[in-house]
């Protein structure tokens, strides 16, 4: 649900909170799909990200479609909102089948993910109990990142035969989740390129053993930004680009331009004898996400900017606890002075973990120009309510 609160701006509400740009979002969105649109895939953005039915609108112009979800509780609030194409996208185990027959039965399509022939004959055994097909799809490894199957694994056909036999093969789907160390373009094209092709050689070897592939499902935020042909694909998975963040900008996915989350902070104190700024937002606000670390800038906890969204020239959030942040300058820039009560908002490395510390967000439009040179506190034009019940 929305709320609008025409008369507030970034200086009024209780910090630290959350802030989406909502130019940015939209910008970001409409890249992605033009891509895909290019590319002659199906596009199914992860909601994870944002955990929001009011961003996933932006996705299709209000238009329910496909979507990717981390927990059975976003899947079951996004089913709340309409959404009726769902894959839930960790494997899965017996107690959380019970609530994914729950919502096949509400006539949600939702898939379900597995690596082994023990969970493949245990959801084969609940679509039997059930009376309904489960559809699941094989994870495959592309890049031994977490789980999956290589596509040459012997355990593959056993897997799809136990699973066509019940009615529930839909496919086999893959996550380059190496490409978040893809630190060029040709790095990144390559892993693109490996992430489609282990997907469809699985795919060709169950089609080599008789079984029907519906769904050869690839993505990361990185792979979907670089691909260049996905011939054998038919759906194309990615979250983090409704945002973007840090990491993705120290691997040249974005630009810092493109950030469109940040946390709102307060200055509560100093500490000159050690350079330091000290803010009311810690890892609390922030996450303890250090993912720039290994990159070639580590931006530690987040780059500052003023509230109108400039970049404060060397300022950067160094150390975090749980409800204090700490700044500092780098490169030889100069401690800027930021009386007590000074607002800022922090850029974060990573988008999914911030965003999951709060429990909605504030909405600006860079695109909008303050009322008055002395305006420099963005307008907030309605509050996002996110989904709930995870």
């Amino acid at each position: 649900m929305s709320t609008s609160h025409p008369a507030l701006t970034l200086a009024d509400p209780d910090t630290p909170f959350a802030v989406v740009d909502v130019h940015r979002t939209r910008r970001n969105i409409e890249r992605l799909a033009e891509r895909a649109d290019r590319l002659a895939v199906a596009l199914r953005p992860h909601v994870k990200t944002a955990k929001s039915l009011d961003v996933a609108a932006l996705l299709r112009h209000g238009t329910p479609g496909p979507i990717t979800v981390s927990t059975l509780a976003e899947a079951e609030a996004f089913a709340d909102g309409g959404y009726r194409d769902i894959t839930y996208a960790v494997g899965i185990d017996p107690h959380k089948l019970p609530r994914v027959i729950a919502l096949l039965r509400r006539g949600v399509t939702l898939r379900i993910l597995l690596d082994s022939t023990e969970q493949a004959t245990f959801v084969a055994d609940a679509a039997r109990r059930a009376g309904l097909p489960v559809p699941t799809q094989i994870e495959i490894d592309c890049d031994g990142h977490r789980g999956g199957l290589r596509p040459d694994a012997p355990a593959l056909p056993e897997i799809g035969r136990i699973l066509h036999e019940a009615g529930c093969l839909d496919g086999v789907l893959t996550h380059a989740g190496e490409s978040y160390f893809a630190y060029t373009a040709e790095e990144r094209r390559l892993a693109a390129r490996n992430e489609r092709d282990t997907a469809v050689a699985a795919a060709e070897r169950l089609r080599a053993a008789g079984l029907p592939v519906a769904t050869v499902s690839v993505g990361s935020t990185p792979t979907a930004h670089a691909a260049e042909d996905l011939t054998g694909v038919t759906e194309l998975r990615a979250g983090n680009y409704v945002f973007f963040d840090l990491v993705m900008a120290g691997l040249g996915v974005c630009r810092i331009e493109d950030l469109a989350l940040s946390v709102v902070v307060t200055v509560i104190g100093h500490r000159p004898e050690y350079g330091w700024i000290v803010t009311d937002g810690g890892w609390m606000a922030m996450s303890r996400d250090r993912g720039t670390s290994g990159q070639a800038q580590d931006q530690g906890y987040g780059l500052v900017t003023t509230l109108d969204g400039t970049l404060v020239p060397g300022l950067v959030m160094t150390a975090a606890s749980q409800e204090h942040g700490t700044l500092n300058v780098r490169d030889g820039a100069r401690l800027p002075d930021l009386p007590v009560g000074t607002r800022l908002r922090i850029l974060p490395n990573h988008a999914c973990a911030t965003a999951a510390q709060h429990h909605g967000y504030h909405v600006v439009d860079s695109t909008r120009t303050a009322e008055s040179a002395a305006d420099t506190a963005p307008r907030i034009q309605e509050f996002w309510k996110r989904v709930t019940g995870w």
